[in-house]
């Protein structure tokens, strides 16, 4: 039993060793075959490698040598081009030696020339001044004249002849610039003046209260006077109770003083009980009542004007112009137009419109104090406006707006503009009638002693005068030179509000008759 289980096992080691022989003799039969094919392929593509690398280095080697030669013709090509460039260059450079040589040749005979034209000149000048030296003496022996004597007849004709074509190259430029520069301001002022106008009222020192009736004058005044006494001691105001039916005039210069006793007294007027502790009591109220009606004034101006951002107190003081007339004019409505004015002008001009109308609105605030502060308006307005912090161009445009100061700045200047067209339009301010008909004299006076004017006439209410002149002395070109001297003479000698247009008239008539 044992042995047949050894013998067959043996068996079975002699199949597996069997068995593996045979595929290990099967496997190298198979790797053997396959090593030959991949060493055959591996061959084969080696040999098309090399094959299609010679091919490429042939081709490589062709087009090498094609761009060497592209690249050797373009150097030949560029270089016989410079070539060319160089011999072009060189013939120019040969002609120009050649025409400076002859321009050098044609100098040296000009400077040749010229040497003996000097020669000759100065010879001439030798001739002529003998000659001349004869001929002055003998234009002394024919004439009768000294040489200082001939001189001044010279001048006298030179200056004749001047006074002439500067005259006429006066009205040349008159013309010109009457063309340009008046066409363009006159339709910046027209056009500010058309969109800008402001009330006036008449200047008055006195106010009018109306009265029930004629009983009511003998309450106000009073058990011997008490009551008249008790209210011109509280307000500083006169009451003049006069043979005036149903009124009473209160006079006074202050016109702040003169509404607190108005306000008091129509207050009195109204309640009925007149005596001295209601007058004081109602004196008290209508200050109250004047002092925010200044305040509400002043926030008015500003509103109107579109200025914002002044001190409280600048407004305040602003608003005390109210009360306050110039020459007529409300100073307040005045100080309200020139801010318009100047405003609408800045836009026209591209100027700062804000700071043109701030400064328009302030630059009379001095008159609000003048008469409780020593110094001008206009000094006056320049330390208000600096204690308040207001900015230099307003300023300054308050300090050169009468020409105390020369402008600076093209604010002032319109500030200045805008101050002299409301005052000096028409109707805004009142003169005397006295005070006018003497401008107008001296007007006239002016105009006439000037030489050639034969009459003058003053029109346009003083802003314009018209020359009557002697066409035989005074011709067109010397009429504009007679115009401008007496222009500035009337601003030398003469004051007047705005401006006056001076018209020189010159007419030739020639008369005949038939028979």
């Amino acid at each position: 039993m044992e042995s047949s289980t050894l013998f067959a096992v043996i068996i079975v080691l002699v199949g597996l060793a069997i068995g593996a022989l045979v595929g290990w003799l099967i496997r190298k039969t198979v790797a053997e075959k396959t090593i030959g094919s991949a060493e055959i392929e591996s061959k084969r593509i080696i040999h098309n490698a090399e094959t299609e690398a010679e091919a490429k280095k042939r081709e490589a080697i062709v087009a090498a040598k094609e761009e060497v030669m592209q690249i050797r013709n373009d150097i030949e090509k560029e270089t016989r081009e410079r070539r060319n460039e160089l011999q072009r260059m060189e013939r120019r450079y040969l002609q120009k030696e050649e025409t400076l040589e002859r321009k050098l040749e044609a100098l040296e005979r000009k400077e040749e020339n010229l040497q003996r034209k000097e020669s000759e000149v100065e010879k001439q000048k030798v001739d002529l001044s003998e000659l001349m030296t004869k001929q002055v003496a003998e234009l002394e022996r024919l004439s009768g004249l000294t040489p200082e004597e001939a001189k001044q007849l010279l001048l006298k004709s030179v200056e004749e002849e001047v006074r002439y074509e500067s005259a006429i190259m006066i009205k040349e430029i008159e013309t010109r610039t009457k063309e340009e520069a008046e066409k363009r301001a006159k339709d910046i002022i027209s056009l500010a003046i058309h969109r800008c106008a402001a009330d006036h009222v008449a200047e008055s020192t006195v106010s009018v209260v109306a009265l029930p009736n004629d009983e009511m004058k003998g309450r106000i005044i009073g058990r011997e006077g008490r009551n008249i006494r008790a209210l011109e001691t509280l307000t500083g105001i006169d009451l003049i109770i006069d043979d005036t039916p149903e009124a009473v005039i209160l006079s006074g210069f202050d016109p702040i003083r003169r509404e607190v006793a108005r306000v008091a007294l129509e207050k009195l007027i109204l309640d009925g009980r007149i005596h001295p502790a209601r007058i004081e009591e109602m004196v008290e109220k209508a200050q109250k009542e004047v002092e925010q009606k200044i305040r509400e004034e002043g926030e008015q101006a500003t509103f109107e004007t579109g200025v914002h951002g002044l001190h409280p107190e600048l407004i305040r003081i602003l608003g005390r112009l109210r009360f306050r007339t110039s020459y007529g004019q409300n100073v307040l409505k005045h100080s309200i137009e020139v801010s318009h004015l100047a405003g609408l002008m800045a836009a026209e001009l591209g100027v700062d419109v804000q700071t043109a109308k701030r400064a328009g609105l302030l630059h009379d605030i001095g008159k609000a104090v003048d008469h409780d502060t020593e110094g001008t308006h206009v000094e006056i307005g320049v330390d208000i406006c600096k204690r308040y912090k207001e900015s230099v161009d307003v300023i300054h445009a308050i300090e050169a707006h009468h020409g105390d100061t020369e402008p600076k700045t093209i604010v002032a200047v319109l500030v200045a503009a805008a101050d002299a067209v409301s005052a000096a339009r028409p109707g805004a301010r009142r003169e005397t009638l006295e005070t006018y008909i003497k401008r107008l004299q001296k007007l006239e006076e002016i105009a006439e002693t000037f030489e050639g004017v034969e009459k003058s006439y003053a029109i346009q209410a003083g802003r314009e005068i018209r020359i009557i002149v002697n066409p035989d002395r005074i011709d067109d070109a010397l009429a504009p030179r007679v115009a401008h001297d007496i222009s500035k003479r009337i601003e030398e000698e003469l004051e007047y509000p705005g401006q006056i247009k001076v018209v020189v008239i010159r007419e030739t008539r020639a008369v005949d008759y038939a028979k």
